[in-house]
């Protein structure tokens, strides 16, 4: 019987490339949900104001008024915790009292009712040195030229003076260089203490409190602002407007603090400061906030508010 040999069986074609079918396409990854910038006070996303550098020099000193015709709209409270959060950042402070109420001295514990000397008596020439009239503060490079009631005499007494407006200019000209920072504390009016305040300064913070009053005076003190700058001392410039005393739990506060920023723009600063009963127990308490509730909101609003100044004068 024949055997039959079979042949081998034929390996399978390697498939082509052709046959081959093609990778699926990778999906794209899906988008994530845009991140809303953070929205501040003022209805603005708010930037982050980082902690300033150390210095290595000191001075000369950047003058600023802190100027308000309205009376109890938070100039005095900001001249101090503002000046206490600079010094906190390393900057060489010194606040001038320059309202004969003295409410800048009695809020840093000093008895505006028994000074032997005060700023008064600067800008009389009875003493001529600002060393014979400096206090210390508690603060470590923050210090005050205190004031007492016998200032509201000089708005009369240097009215016959020649250059009666730069009698605070030339009182400071001699320290400019001691410091980083000056801060003027003016009286609630738009007279000759004031006119002096804007003369020598460098820059201008408006307190302004969100109500609506406040509001309609800011138009006459833009007028004086005019005039000193025409007149007087053309440098002058706006820092920038202060919101105090806000309260975001009602329209009206919310409602003002929007026509300000509609009105001024980026003049408005980013920090608000808002009411706290804190700030009342400073003054019987004669030091800042920062020292007395150093974790309170009102502390962390000015330690805010003075970074937020330093990083416009650097940018400025």
């Amino acid at each position: 019987m024949t055997e039959t040999t079979s042949a081998p069986a034929a390996e399978p074609a390697a498939p082509t490339t052709a046959a081959m079918p093609a990778p699926a396409p990778s999906a794209a990854p899906a988008p994530g949900p845009a991140i809303a910038p953070v929205l501040g006070p003022t209805g603005r996303p708010l930037p982050s104001f980082p902690e300033p550098p150390a210095l290595v020099d000191h001075g000369p000193a950047r003058v600023v008024a802190l100027c308000n015709q309205k009376g109890g709209v938070g100039k005095t409270t900001t001249t101090i915790n503002l000046g206490a959060a600079l010094a906190e950042c390393g900057r060489r402070v010194l606040l001038v009292d320059f309202d004969p109420q003295g409410a800048l001295s009695v809020g840093l514990g000093i008895d505006a009712h028994n000074l032997d000397r005060s700023v008064y008596d600067l800008v009389m020439g009875h003493v001529g040195h600002v060393e014979d009239v400096l206090t210390k503060t508690n603060v470590p490079g923050l210090d005050l030229l205190p004031s007492s009631i016998d200032l509201s005499a000089a708005e009369i007494q240097l009215v016959p003076e020649v250059g009666r407006e730069h009698a605070l200019q030339r009182i400071l000209r001699p320290v400019l260089g001691d410091y980083d920072v000056v801060l003027v504390d003016c009286q609630p009016s738009l007279g000759l203490l004031t006119v002096n305040a804007l003369t020598a300064a460098h820059g201008l913070i408006v307190p302004l409190e969100c109500e609506y009053f406040a509001l309609r005076g800011v138009a006459l003190l833009q007028e004086t602002i005019e005039k000193v700058r025409e007149r007087l001392n053309e440098g002058l410039q706006i820092d920038g407007l202060l919101a105090t005393m806000y309260d975001g739990r009602t329209v009206h506060s919310r409602e003002v603090l929007a026509r300000l920023v509609d009105a001024f723009g980026d003049k408005v600063f980013h920090t608000v400061i808002s009411r706290t009963v804190r700030f009342p127990e400073t003054t019987v308490a004669g030091v800042p906030i920062i020292v007395h509730a150093p974790n309170s909101p009102g502390a962390t609003a000015y330690r805010q508010l003075a970074r937020e100044v330093l990083a416009r004068w650097d940018g400025g």
